[in-house]
């Protein structure tokens, strides 16, 4: 009867080999590939000739599970003060994917510019929008519309801050405590003189003032205290402040500083006082920082620069004082972290992006599904700090290191 001779034992210890091999060459290309795909880009907008800066933004998740991104698209040019409108592209599959043309959003009704969106979903199923309305380089104020349709038709602008001057709100701040309340942080910065034409008009030395709504958005007043920098010596002041909603109902406030770290205070009565703003444990050069919730849970989750020393920090090689001075404020690297105990220490952290010429800030954090969406400035200077525009979907999980 004809078959198969029997493998014998050497011929076994060969297979068992091979087999071995290649498991070997396989298992660290499955890891990663799964950590690629548990961490990946997914969408990348260059700046161009026609539009030579794409910047910060916001996201929104509508009511048939479609999300928006809207971003600020210059066309006049890249600086702070060029032409540019709003802006907003769309996925359909929680984020994988985005669709390649936007559609105007805001068009640029500002006489300097529109920028700086937030999206907010709002307790009563309406969509707050919010971004700043610059007439000259020394007068910006904060505006903010609503949608009964799911971003179909918006009413009309409505200025929040009404005083003369310039008033900051940065991309993705806008929050509804559970209460109701919602809560616009916002970087007041004093007028030295009335020169439109120039920065130097205005006194970098922000305060920090807190602007609240008790009837879904329909009028708007100041919290009664403002906070300024501790230090005198602060040549930026409290600036691009955010503010979160803690488990127990208490807030957590931070803000960029010039100290070397993120500052932070603390309000137990829905943002009417404050404890003074003090370092925190986000060590950071003068750059913004964002900080949200992961949903149904008290764990806080915080993308900066982060300046702590674990991870690698640009080494300073510039002698000139004003270019160290700018070296040192570099926007690299670019970290994500995790906290459980309310902001005061962050012991995960994962690195998102190192390049030491690189310039990451700005970011919108959104949860969707078992991720979340984190979209920031990615410029270096060939392109500009703030010109390029990425966007990761990053699993949880991986964030946790799980």
């Amino acid at each position: 009867m004809l078959g198969m001779s029997p493998l014998t034992s050497g011929s076994l210890s060969s297979v068992a080999r091979a087999l071995a091999l290649a498991l070997a060459v396989l298992l660290p290309v499955a890891r990663v590939s799964a950590q690629a795909a548990a961490n990946r880009v997914v969408l990348e907008l260059q700046p161009t000739k026609e539009f030579p800066r794409n910047s910060e933004g916001s996201f929104i998740t509508l009511k048939s599970g479609r999300i928006l991104y809207a971003y600020t698209q210059f066309y006049g040019g890249d600086r702070d003060e060029s032409a540019a409108r709003v802006v907003v592209i769309t996925s359909d599959d929680a984020g994988r994917t985005w669709s390649p043309k936007p559609r105007v959003l805001v068009e640029n009704v500002g006489g300097t510019n529109v920028m700086s969106v937030s999206f907010l979903r709002l307790q009563n199923g309406r969509i707050g929008l919010f971004y700043i309305k610059k007439r000259s380089r020394i007068e910006g104020h904060p505006v903010a519309q609503f949608s009964d349709d799911e971003g179909d038709t918006w009413s009309a602008p409505q200025t929040v801050v009404k005083a003369p001057g310039y008033f900051e709100l940065n991309n993705d701040r806008a929050i509804q405590l559970t209460g109701g309340r919602i809560l616009l942080p916002i970087g007041s910065y004093r007028l030295k003189d009335t020169d439109a034409s120039t920065y130097d008009s205005l006194d970098f030395r922000a305060i920090t003032m807190w602007f609240v709504s008790d009837d879904h958005g329909s009028t708007w007043k100041e919290a009664p205290q403002w906070l300024a920098a501790p230090n005198p010596k602060t040549l930026e002041g409290l600036q691009e402040s955010g503010v979160v909603e803690l488990k127990d109902g208490s807030l957590l406030g931070w803000f960029r500083t010039d100290q070397g770290s993120q500052f932070v205070a603390r309000s137990r009565d829905r943002a009417e006082s404050w404890t003074p703003a003090a370092p925190s444990e986000l060590k950071s050069p003068t750059s913004s920082a964002a900080i949200k919730r992961l949903p149904g849970s008290a764990t806080l989750l915080a993308v900066w620069n982060d300046y702590s020393g674990a991870f690698p920090v640009p080494t300073l090689t510039a002698t000139d004082p004003a270019l160290q001075r700018r070296m040192a404020n570099r926007r690299t690297p670019l970290v994500v972290g995790l906290s459980t105990d309310g902001g005061a220490t962050w012991p995960t952290r994962r690195l998102l992006e190192g390049e030491p010429d690189g310039w990451y800030c700005y970011t919108a954090v959104h949860f969707v599904e078992d991720a979340v969406l984190l979209a920031y400035c990615a410029g270096d200077q060939k392109v500009g700090g703030l010109n390029r525009l990425r966007m990761r979907r990053i699993d949880l999980d991986w964030i946790a290191g799980k």
